[in-house]
Order: structure tokens, then C-alpha cells, then sequence
């Protein structure tokens, strides 16, 4: 994958795919490290399926023969001095954690949070995407469930409510004063 949205988008995904109806995104970047952490509600997973799944050549999915998704993100944030902690519980969901060193030159580019977040909050019917920022004291935070709050009987799949999230999230990047790449 070319960018951390990529497996952002991949990882909220598997968390869709084991039924979650809540997943929170939470990014958080201080001076040397850039963390992102995605803890789901959903069927979680045994401990033989949490040994395996870092394997690429394993996937639980029955339409193709591997499982990319998390083998590159745990490489990609190894190859900048950083880890990946997976931590799941069957029934109960799972956690995943990349912490990527933020100035390393391994460090894949973000890439388009503000339109994967927002893609991913208008797309997944059923599912209360909670997503934040923080930078220091800073932080901006939003979920599916405000927005549909606020936009009362206007549905929330319409491409107009996209593009105004994507917007907005760029926006309060912007006022965060941070700068990925």
C-alpha cells in the first residue's frame, strides 16, 4: 500500500467485515512518533487466528489466498523504528496499533486522511466511525453518529455530505497545524 489512509482504509475495513458497529480511528502525533490506533467492537478473533494473522500467506477471507493488510502495515512501521501491537478478543473485537517514526524516511506519506475518513464515515451503513487527531494538547474529533445527529432526515451517503466531511476534516487539520509529509 502506497500511503498510511491505504491501511487505514484496509484495517476499518477487517473491522467492518467482523460485523463492528463501532471503530475508532485515533491518530496521534507528537515530536517523533506518528500513532495510529483502531480498536473495533466486533467478533474479535481467537489467539490461534491472532498468531497467524500477522502471516501474509494467511487470510481468513474465502476470495483470494493471502492477507496483505496487516503483514505491510507491521512492516511498514517496523521499517521506521517503530511496532504494531494486535491485541483481540474472541466475541469481544480487536485493537490494532502502528506507531510509525514521524520524520523517518521509510515512513510511508498519509496520503488522503481527510477523504478516507470521510469515505468511511458516509460508506459503512451501521457503523459509528469515531475519529480523532491529536496532536499535543490539540485535538479534533468527529463521529458518524454527530454527523447524522446534525444532518437529521438528509442522508449521510449522499456525495454532497462526503465532500462537505472531507472539507471539514481537511479544515481542522489545517488549524492543528500539521503537516504529515
Amino acid at each position: 500500500m502506497k500511503d498510511l489512509s491505504m491501511h487505514i482504509m484496509d484495517i476499518v475495513q477487517n473491522s467492518v467485515r467482523a460485523k463492528a458497529s463501532n471503530v475508532e480511528l485515533n491518530i496521534q502525533l507528537d515530536s517523533q512518533w506518528l500513532e495510529i490506533k483502531v480498536v473495533d467492537d466486533g467478533t474479535g478473533m481467537d489467539a490461534d487466528t491472532l498468531e497467524k494473522v500477522t502471516d501474509p500467506f494467511y487470510t481468513s477471507r474465502t476470495t483470494r489466498k493471502v492477507g496483505l493488510g496487516i503483514p505491510l502495515i507491521k512492516q511498514n512501521a517496523e521499517l521506521t523504528n517503530g511496532e504494531m501491537i494486535l491485541k483481540s478478543i474472541l466475541g469481544k473485537g480487536t485493537t490494532l496499533i502502528a506507531k510509525f517514526g514521524l520524520k523517518h524516511w521509510d515512513r510511508p506519506p498519509i496520503g488522503n486522511l481527510s477523504s478516507t475518513v470521510a469515505m468511511m464515515m458516509t460508506g459503512n451503513d451501521g457503523v459509528n466511525l469515531q475519529f480523532s487527531l491529536k496532536r499535543g494538547a490539540d485535538e479534533f474529533a468527529i463521529s458518524t453518529n454527530e454527523v447524522k445527529e446534525v444532518m437529521g432526515d438528509v442522508d449521510i451517503r449522499m456525495p454532497q455530505v462526503t465532500s462537505f466531511l472531507k472539507e471539514m476534516i481537511e479544515e481542522n487539520i489545517k488549524e492543528l497545524n500539521i503537516e504529515f509529509d
